[in-house]
């Protein structure tokens, strides 16, 4: 059976959507015997809530802040001033994204950027603010022995810091634009795929910095958390290339990632096996899993795709999952348990009920069933603790409203 279990929370979904609920959390969590915490992105959130489209790869949100304390950022120099440079800027520019910006601003002129040095304190300071903030929920998390396992989007928002500072790292023409971005074609989700927006890498221009950027962001992630989830793994192996003036992602085709190359880099450059979680989700062609593997990475198994189909090579079916996966009854991007059975075919109802036992409703057999796998760590949503309906799912994929807006309430749980 799994021999640790966490939940998957939001800090937005706590009481108060900040790190006060927190620590109050990891109180909850230590007291019920639970091992980790993951949550989403910490950076700061799109104009529809969404922390997968962020403006910075680096950045932390700091309305996640709940109490003023400051630390110093010596090891986040290499991010930090361009960061605070682009808010500056950003706000000056009425919130413009910067290829909009005067040519000066938007292709970073020295004597240009000058101007704004004296003006980047306020933005610095916030993400003092953020780091202190989380050094205490990360220490109080450690004294409780629990894990903290976070997300690392793989593509960065065209709009965002990062590509401002390093247009030469990402597909993009003279002017700052993208002839094609990221996607999925249709899948599980979405009959006409997703068309995420994000800008496609310029892989060789990352080899040729020595991977300097993706090593420093694994870095930087990995002094947040204890364990990190690269959302969309499956992009190091190939990416759906989207022409950019299509509004659907059909048209799309596959451009090569740079495979081991970048994965051995990052490995080298510090970081373990054991400490990146693959999202190897969706339509996953054998290459990407043999990937995942040579380089001794965990996988990813939901339970909700594990009853459908040949069960026998059903990769999600509980028998089949395995000690070098972590096993979720459904990750941010699925309904809850108890909305995915209410809306589940007959055949996916009759092969669980052949897995349940006397007395078991369905989402306690998804919860038994992803404590008794052999995956290493079993991963349960708040909202699957609490039973609760598709009212309170996080997140629909394909759609842009309602979503990241669900919270529980202390009085939901017994403390």
């Amino acid at each position: 059976m799994s021999s640790r279990r966490g939940v998957l929370c939001h800090i937005t979904s706590l009481p108060t959507g900040d790190m006060a609920s927190g620590l109050r959390f990891i109180d909850w969590l230590s007291a019920r015997g639970f091992d980790a915490w993951q949550i989403l992105p910490l950076t700061p959130p799109d104009r529809f809530g969404s922390p997968y489209a962020s403006p910075s790869a680096f950045a932390g949100w700091p309305e996640l802040c709940h109490q003023e304390i400051f630390g110093d950022l010596n090891e986040e120099t290499y991010w930090l001033e361009d960061w605070a440079l682009y808010c500056a800027i950003k706000k000056s520019q009425n919130g413009l994204p910067w290829y909009e910006w005067p040519v000066e601003l938007r292709d970073r002129h020295p004597e240009a950027l000058s101007h704004w040095k004296n003006q980047i304190d306020p933005y610095v300071k916030e993400q003092e603010e953020f780091q202190a903030n989380w050094n205490v929920l990360k220490d109080h998390a450690y004294s409780n022995n629990i894990q903290l396992i976070g997300d690392c989007p793989i593509f960065v928002s065209h709009d965002s810091a990062d590509v401002w500072a390093h247009r030469e790292l990402f597909l993009l023409d003279e002017n700052g634009h993208p002839e094609f971005v990221t996607g999925v074609p249709p899948d599980y989700f979405s009959e006409d795929g997703q068309k995420w927006g994000t800008v496609l890498y310029d892989w060789s221009a990352h080899e040729k910095e020595n991977w300097t950027w993706w090593k420093q962001r694994i870095q930087r992630m990995l002094r947040l958390y204890d364990r990190v989830r690269i959302d969309h793994f499956r992009g190091f192996h190939s990416s759906w290339a989207i022409p950019h003036e299509d509004e659907h992602a059909r048209n799309g085709s596959w451009q090569d990632g740079p495979k081991d190359t970048l994965i051995q880099a990052l490995l080298d450059g510090g970081c373990s096996s054991s400490q990146i979680i693959a999202e190897d989700l969706g339509i996953i062609p054998q290459e990407v899993i043999d990937l995942r593997k040579r380089h001794n990475l965990h996988g990813m198994a939901v339970l909700q795709f594990g009853f459908e189909g040949d069960l026998d090579s059903n990769p999600h079916h509980p028998r089949n999952i395995t000690f070098d996966q972590v096993v979720y009854t459904g990750t941010h991007d699925n309904d809850t348990t108890r909305g995915w059975y209410n809306e589940a075919t007959d055949e996916i109802k009759a092969n669980l009920s052949e897995l349940a036992i006397d007395g078991e409703d369905p989402l306690q057999t998804m919860l038994r069933l992803a404590q008794s796998t052999d995956a290493e760590l079993a991963i349960i949503p708040m909202q699957d603790i609490l039973a609760l309906d598709s009212s309170c799912r996080m997140n629909a994929p394909g759609t842009i409203e309602g979503n990241w807006i669900w919270k529980f309430d202390w009085s939901d749980i017994i403390l």
